[in-house]
């Protein structure tokens, strides 16, 4: 089903009439079911903004064990464990283990990198790596502190929700909000990003002056259709949690996936890159990078974001008299950059597709030597730019603390290196 925060409803085909008609909670659910309102904000918010979702599964899904701690891994939200780190930062690609090395599913294989803020408040965000050679067997993930925005670099994943399926390959997101149990399963070594905010859900921006289309189309998320699992086995299945930072474990019998039918405007989704509109300057100089924002979680001050997503993605380049590539600057925001496939056009070289950077707030950075170099004495015609290439920022007005494991793997120590060749060009007798 298409479009951005609708009203959906869905039932499994094979139990028609699922759905009660005329009201949410009947007094007998058709076919045995159970009524369960998933809340994804709370009931008094105004309408424009009220999230939730009804579900009509076989059993509730408060049947379980009570949770019981477990392993941690590399997860946490620990922000105090390291000293802070204002230097631009550069990581080569992460690293996949082989299954004959270690087998690691996709809450086993999450990585913290940086973050800031908390999940108790319900203000921050926090940025992971996923790394996995191996599906989640018989065991679903939760997350209770917030939304999960999930970009895969290498290796498609087909999660499933209580909602339905999604396949999501690379070139394409996923979100998977607050709340939602989910499983993945990969086909072979698999790789991604992902960007979890506290407090908030994601939006659309605002298109102010653009006006009524462009960017990222409301009709261009998808969102599943039903489809549920009955089945039972004899070891259990297994819930993860992750609250308030730490990872918890529950048993149950039934299937997590046993939602027969739903309808709400709460749901998981997914969106293809390629869809994107671009929207770029056709005279001279710079727009914003802002009008490449896919998707934004908004804090309490206005045009202000705790995150935004935004992608580089082959466009036209025609500006006149302009130095093209992104212009050398500070800002008050940080941003985590990574490269999903093809060579980004401000960093050819080190920059590579399932690597990062991450250049902090009033941290100075732009393009390599090279790169000025060419882009300041190329003959300007119109030219067609990052062909073949999906780059994409993690803009936050945070101030983003680096984990430890961050700061002792794939780091690249020689990535101030790539400024070192800029030549001093002033000549006081020449304009």
């Amino acid at each position: 089903m298409s479009g951005f925060g609708n009203e959906f409803s869905s039932e499994d085909p094979r139990c028609p009439g699922a759905l009660p008609e005329g009201q949410n909670n009947p007094q007998v659910c058709p076919y045995g079911l159970y009524a369960e309102q998933l809340s994804g904000s709370a009931f008094t918010c105004p309408r424009s903004s009220n999230r939730r979702s009804w579900l009509y599964r076989i059993l509730p899904s408060a049947c379980h064990k009570p949770f019981q701690p477990i392993d941690q891994g590399h997860l946490t939200h620990n922000w105090n464990e390291t000293e802070p780190e204002p230097n631009q930062l550069r990581w080569k690609p992460f690293e996949i283990p082989t299954i004959f090395q270690k087998k690691l599913d996709f809450v086993t294989g999450l990585y913290t990198l940086c973050g800031a803020g908390e999940p108790k408040s319900g203000n921050g965000l926090a940025i992971h790596i996923f790394i996995c050679n191996n599906s989640m067997i018989n065991r679903c993930f939760c997350n209770s502190d917030g939304d999960f925005l999930i970009v895969p670099q290498q290796g498609k994943l087909l999660i499933t929700t209580e909602f339905g399926k999604l396949l999501v390959e690379p070139n394409e997101i996923c979100v998977i909000q607050k709340g939602m149990r989910f499983n993945v399963e990969v086909f072979g070594e698999t790789r991604g990003y992902i960007l979890e905010i506290y407090g908030v859900h994601f939006e659309l921006p605002d298109l102010g002056p653009i006006g009524a289309n462009g960017l990222a189309n409301p009709r261009d998320f998808l969102v599943p259709v039903a489809w549920y699992e009955e089945g039972q086995t004899a070891e259990g299945y297994s819930v993860i949690t992750k609250y308030q930072g730490k990872l918890f474990e529950a048993k149950q019998n039934c299937s997590p996936f046993n939602v027969v039918a739903w309808h709400g405007n709460y749901t998981p989704y997914k969106y293809n890159l390629s869809n994107f509109m671009v929207i770029n300057s056709v005279a001279f100089d710079h727009a914003d990078p802002s009008i490449f924002t896919v998707l934004t979680a908004k804090s309490n001050r206005p045009g202000v974001a705790i995150a935004d997503f935004v992608i580089f993605p082959p466009r036209w380049a025609v500006a006149n008299n302009t130095f093209r590539p992104p212009y050398y600057h500070r800002n008050c925001m940080s941003e985590f950059m990574g490269l999903i496939k093809g060579s980004y056009e401000a960093k050819e070289e080190g920059f590579l597709p399932g690597g990062v950077t991450l250049h902090s707030m009033m941290i100075p950075h732009g393009p390599d030597a090279e790169c000025f170099k060419k882009a300041s004495t190329s003959k300007q015609e119109p030219e067609k730019i990052a062909e073949g290439t999906m780059a994409f920022m993690f803009e936050s007005s945070f101030s983003l603390a680096v984990t430890k494991w961050g700061l002792k793997t794939t780091l690249d120590k020689n990535y101030y290196k790539c400024w070192e060749a800029l030549k001093i060009n002033f000549n006081a007798k020449c304009k």
